[in-house]
């Protein structure tokens, strides 16, 4: 396959959509694996000649490796959006993904934690009195308390914070842009962690770069930096799922529900496009759902 395509493709989506780093690598990741699945399997094609019955084999192949339905979703849309690039530009005439339907199948509920569960977490990180701890409280106060993404957490820049009006200028896909409040935890972990931490760590390493999260060199902390300290925190308590810093967006999400807020309220502070997205949110406010089922059917409650 030609690669200078692939290429293309990848500049065109960090350039001219602003999409990630981390996007752009998982695009990649998802056309590669295309490629070398055909390659594998009969010899690698121009992009020009790939074929529905390819595309219909390699579907196939993904469902037999029984991936999720959202995993192999991804891959379709890497792939689509990948081939509509390649009709835009006039370097293919067809793209054989766009009528690709895929097997239906139950929604599954966002993973999010339970007071008790989120008690423990804010325990384990206030308890550490480290430098780089002071951190770790600022990344879990503002992670939880705007639910904002993880690449959204990493992009986070000073500027971007507004301590006076307690607003966060927040960058989402797409380079859309939206403001989101945060509260006085947040507000008091950020500035705690700027004097204690991040002037400090940055002077003695000579950084001078404007990301509010650095690492323990104080370089721009990266995604799965952030992934690695929130998961360091859950081995020092007594919890033992895994985190993944989306539970604290959903937890966040589900929240801001279950104490009255309305969907559009909700899907304007987490950026969704549509409304639909934030709706799954509904489904998990259990809260909600105990406290009417025991005021509005008598025999949950009666003696």
């Amino acid at each position: 396959m030609e690669t200078d395509y692939l290429a293309l493709f990848l500049k065109y989506v960090q350039v001219e959509r602003q999409y990630s780093a981390e996007t752009a690598a998982a695009y990649r990741e998802d056309i590669q694996a295309f490629n070398d699945f055909l390659t594998a399997n009969g010899g690698a094609k121009a992009y020009t000649e790939v074929d529905h019955l390819d595309v219909n084999v390699y579907l196939s192949h993904l469902y037999d490796r029984h991936l999720t339905r959202n995993s192999i979703a991804r891959k379709v849309s890497s792939l689509r959006s990948f081939y509509n690039f390649l009709v835009k530009n006039d370097l293919a005439t067809n793209n054989p993904f766009v009528y690709v339907q895929l097997k239906k199948h139950v929604a599954r509920l966002p993973r999010f934690f339970y007071q008790k569960e989120l008690d423990v977490l804010f325990n384990t990180v206030y308890a550490d009195d480290s430098l780089m701890g002071t951190r770790n409280v600022a990344l879990l106060e503002v992670l939880y308390g705007t639910g904002i993404r993880l690449s959204e957490c990493v992009d986070l820049e000073v500027n971007d914070i507004d301590f006076e009006l307690k607003m966060m200028l927040i960058r989402g896909k797409g380079d859309k842009e939206r403001y989101v409040p945060f509260g006085r935890y947040a507000a008091s972990a950020l500035q705690r962690y700027f004097e204690a931490c991040r002037t400090p760590v940055m002077a003695k390493y000579t950084q001078t770069h404007a990301r509010v999260f650095i690492n323990r060199h104080g370089g721009p902390i990266t995604g799965s930096g952030i992934e690695y300290v929130l998961n360091q925190i859950v081995k020092k308590s007594s919890l033992t799922a895994k985190i993944h810093p989306h539970m604290l967006r959903h937890t966040f999400a589900t929240q801001m529900l279950n104490n009255g807020a309305d969907l559009r309220t909700v899907q304007e502070l987490l950026g969704h496009t549509s409304l639909s997205t934030t709706q799954i949110y509904a489904h998990v406010t259990k809260e909600h759902l105990q406290q009417d089922y025991r005021n509005f059917f008598p025999r949950a409650t009666r003696k």
